[in-house]
């Protein structure tokens, strides 16, 4: 198959006009002009979309999926008040509410463009839905406890888990790693077990660290609304004290505890960090996964991105939660993103080159997959996306990049392909799931939620 377009981005290489995009067996088999892969593949079925571009799926470094149906049932409240809500509203969900809750949300990824996901949980529910959908993904099995004598049973029960989805995912488009729990509900030896559990097998690690003020303050200080005076049995409290103050960053909190001993963790959101905390994280290799649309619409500050790419340390984009952020949309994220940083750095201008990037291949390496996916590239999987730039917002195009960046959201897309295979075509699904049938159960479940 040739998919044809005004632009193609390869993302590693300059863009090109009028090209084109060789796809077999799943796989990036050639591009360039488009004339010239006509006249050497005469017999391959040609897709042209005309003014638009064509570009590697966008890797979504941190989400989660399961809770895309309680988008816009909790509004304009900061992290701490929006943490205990969603603890709230999630007590009335059962199993079946999670997978449905999944699918919807994979299904939004897909049509905005988003061909990878990585997904924290501990229902397994973006498990099951990213391997129904056909989506890519890394899911991570959280695993938490506060006290210290419940931690070798949590563990117990998350490797069990881990090796159960192992055994009923596509181990070429699914990977299954492990997550300790956040810092303010997890006893610190968590750390330590999650690491060596993840270097015995093989696992990728990713862990929230440093998102919020209050996460701070608890952690240095011992006192933010996650202190001793909230800690009910719910959280597994039983020692006495429960909890004193570190005197130190978060950051530098996990690495004592041993949180970066695997060699394959990211590290979520980053915002509260400090000069010292990024030289250890790129001393032991962290990648991280900024979020700034939820850090925006949370309170929860902003991320250093530039001073992440000055490091060298492998940086992507993450939606985070669709309750946060209402939306499943890379291209929005990328937009907000980048305006965000330009606005609180006046002296560091951030390019769209440098957020289309973080987006796609830079996604990718923080998850190791850059071998696979995050550009175009001749023997890569086909993890490709067509994006519309004939709007009267983005027309005359001069420049493609900076089109997708500035002007498009997951409403301009028009195809999403993973593996070679067409998922997602406007207002078209290819996938195997009843997608209105999803839509009902997705009623109902808000409808329980609202009560």
């Amino acid at each position: 198959m040739l998919l044809c377009a005004q632009y193609v981005l390869p993302i590693t290489d300059e863009p090109f006009q009028d090209g084109a995009v060789l796809v077999r067996d799943g796989r990036i088999c050639d591009l360039g002009a488009a004339d010239m892969l006509k006249m050497r593949y005469p017999d391959e079925e040609v897709v042209n979309y005309g003014q638009a571009a064509i570009m590697p799926g966008l890797v979504d470094m941190h989400t989660h999926l399961e809770n895309s149906v309680m988008r816009g049932i909790v509004h304009d409240v900061p992290y701490t008040t929006w943490v205990l809500s969603m603890l709230e509203k999630s007590a009335k969900m059962d199993v079946s509410d999670w997978y449905d809750s999944a699918i919807l949300g994979g299904l939004e990824a897909l049509s905005s463009g988003i061909t990878c996901v990585a997904d924290i949980t501990t229902t397994g529910a973006p498990c099951t839905a990213t391997q129904k959908l056909g989506m890519r993904s890394v899911i991570y099995r959280e695993v938490g406890a506060m006290d210290k004598r419940r931690v070798d049973y949590a563990m117990r029960v998350a490797e069990n888990d881990i090796l159960h989805w192992r055994e009923e995912v596509d181990a070429d488009r699914i990977t299954i790693g492990v997550a300790p729990a956040a810092i303010y509900a997890c006893h610190p030896s968590v750390f330590g077990k999650v690491s060596e559990f993840a270097c015995r097998e093989n696992l990728p690690v990713a862990m929230h660290l440093a998102g919020s003020q209050e996460e701070y303050k608890f952690i240095k200080y011992g006192s933010s609304p996650f202190a001793v005076h909230t800690m009910d049995q719910k959280r597994g409290y039983v020692e006495i004290p429960p909890w004193l103050p570190t005197g130190t960053t978060p950051v530098r909190y996990a690495l004592n505890w041993g949180a970066f001993e695997s060699p394959n963790v990211v590290a979520i959101h980053c915002v509260h960090v400090d000069d010292e905390d990024i030289k250890k994280l790129k001393e032991y290799d962290v990648a991280v996964a900024a979020c700034p649309r939820c850090n925006a619409q949370l309170g929860m500050g902003v991320a250093p991105l530039t001073e992440f790419v000055r490091a060298g340390l492998r940086t992507g984009l993450g939606t985070d939660s669709p309750a946060a952020t209402d939306s499943t949309d890379m291209l929005t994220e990328m937009r907000i993103g980048m305006l965000v940083q330009r606005a609180v750095n006046v002296n560091e201008f951030l390019d769209s080159q440098t957020m289309l990037e973080m987006a796609t291949i830079g996604g990718a390496r923080a998850l190791k997959l850059d071998d696979k996916i995050g550009s175009l590239e001749i023997g890569k999987r086909a993890d490709i996306v067509a994006v519309d730039l004939s709007g009267s917002h983005q027309t005359p195009t001069t420049d493609p990049v900076s089109a997708v960046v500035n002007t498009c959201n997951g409403a301009d897309v028009l195809m999403t392909m993973v593996d070679g295979k067409t998922l997602y075509e406007k207002s078209k699904w290819h996938v195997d799931v009843e997608v209105a049938k999803n839509i009902a159960r997705v009623i109902e479940i808000r409808g329980k939620l609202r009560v």
